[in-house]
């Protein structure tokens, strides 16, 4: 099970009502961040998770919304005495802003920082792959996806008889190796189980125009994530940001399974903002808010830590 859990859902400037971005996905112990917008520690602690479990994360850009909590999180992990290393991941200018940022204030972290520039890449790890691409913000800006690796089908009993076996230790064994002798005959492990079960797919546009992109790489997503700053095009007029009908008309092109808008303007209340949104969109949808999670597996599920 995945669950992401908006940390910070608007955009611009914090409010009384929410905070600027940052989501956290907790996956198999692990915690990755995408963003780091101010005040991302005191919203970590709300929502008890340790940064100590943070090993990656990833800025979409450098606008002081999306990665000006960093140095507080650092210098605390400094402070509870963090030896394993940290991984910062973001577009162009990235080595440059975090090694001017950590020479800032009489202050030196107490483990290895290690950062990479992105461009369009694909990031390997063990059970799951970070995908990096463009978007569309007028400064180097990225997107991410985050893909689970496919799993293996069930066993299936009927196949098992069918080849004349029964159930037993040896499916231990070719579960290890993907293929064993038995009896003289060469048995794979694809013979013997179902269909393969797609990873799950979440998608995050960090801050970007509407483009063809994000919906290229948002294909049969479970979950994107758009940024929709704005109400209207009057709203957002040429400030490099999306509106929710945007949002929604490229998660409907893209046949996601959920729309998430994120990055609302301080402007508007939640309450209005959800209206508009229940009237221009058509597509499945949730507007979170801070301390929402939602839980993917073969079905999603919405709940509040708040």
């Amino acid at each position: 099970m995945l669950e992401v859990i908006f940390l910070g859902t608007g955009g611009i400037m914090p409010t009384k009502e929410r905070n600027v971005p940052a989501i956290a996905l907790k996956y198999g112990g692990e915690i990755i961040l995408w963003d780091i917008g101010e005040g991302t520690l005191r919203q970590l602690n709300t929502a008890k998770l340790s940064p100590m479990k943070i090993e990656k994360i990833f800025i979409t850009h450098f606008h002081g919304d999306h990665y000006l909590g960093l140095m507080s999180l650092i210098q605390t992990m400094t402070l509870w005495k963090r030896e394993c290393p940290l991984h910062i991941y973001g577009p162009k200018y990235t080595f440059e802003f975090i090694q001017n940022y950590l020479k800032s204030g009489f202050f030196r972290p107490s483990f290895e920082i290690h950062v990479h520039e992105l461009g369009e890449t694909r990031l390997k790890f063990k059970d799951y792959e970070i995908w990096s691409f463009k978007v569309d913000h007028g400064i180097p800006a990225l997107g991410y996806v985050f893909k689970e690796k496919d799993k293996r089908g069930n066993f299936d009993v009927k196949k098992i008889r069918e080849l004349g076996l029964k159930p037993g230790p040896w499916m231990k064994e070719l579960e290890i190796k993907g293929k064993i002798e038995i009896n003289g005959k060469l048995i794979y492990l694809e013979d013997v189980t179902g269909k393969p079960k797609k990873g799950v797919k979440i998608v995050y546009t960090g801050d970007t125009e509407q483009c063809e992109r994000v919906k290229l790489f948002s294909e049969r997503a479970d979950l994107l994530i758009h940024e929709a700053t704005y109400l209207s095009r009057e709203d957002k007029g040429d400030s490099y940001h999306s509106t929710v009908e945007e949002a929604c008309e490229t998660a409907k092109r893209a046949k996601v399974k959920l729309l998430a808008l994120f990055h609302r303007a301080p402007r508007y209340k939640y309450e209005e903002y959800l209206q508009e949104a229940n009237e221009i969109c058509e597509y499945k949808f949730i507007i979170p808010q801070d301390f929402d999670v939602v839980r993917l597996g073969e079905k999603y599920e919405l709940s509040s830590l708040r």
